[in-house]
This record gives structure tokens, sequence and C-alpha cells, in this order.
């Protein structure tokens, strides 16, 4: 094992634990579900929710995938080409 396969695996190991960290955190309220599929986004807590702690979450999440994402093709391109 070379030395980029070991970080890139802690990497991708530390990536999955955090998404599963950010989505054990992550609120799930069934009545802002119904509303965001009712379009509830007129009331208060909709036009506030950059500011909420769930769009940081959510925020964080996307960040988190993404760099997933490109950590998991930058190891299958690695693993094409340095064999």
């Amino acid at each position: 094992m070379t030395v980029v396969n070991i970080i890139s695996g802690v990497i991708l190991l530390v990536c999955s634990i955090a998404i599963i960290l950010i989505i054990m955190f992550t609120d799930t309220d069934s009545a802002r579900m119904s509303s965001a599929i009712g379009g509830g986004s007129d009331s208060f807590y909709g036009r506030n929710m950059k500011n909420t702690r769930e769009a940081r979450l959510n925020l964080v999440t996307k960040i988190v995938v993404g760099l997933l994402y490109v950590v998991c093709i930058v190891v299958n391109i690695i693993a094409r080409f340095a064999g």
C-alpha cells in the first residue's frame, strides 16, 4: 500500500463518519416536511432558513458529501493509473 492509498482511505473514513454524525444530528420533524411539500416557505421560519442550525447542517452535509465524492473519484483514478 502506498502512502496516497492510506491517506485517501483515512479521508474516506473520516468523511463517512462525519456524514453519519451529521445525519444523526439533523432534526427530523414531520411538520416541516409536510410544509416543505405543501410550499410553506412563506412562514417566518421559511424566510429565515439561512440562520438556523438545520441550514448550517445542510450546508456542512453538502460539503462533506462533495468531498467524499471527489476523494472517491481521485482514489479510483490513482488506483487505475498507479497500479
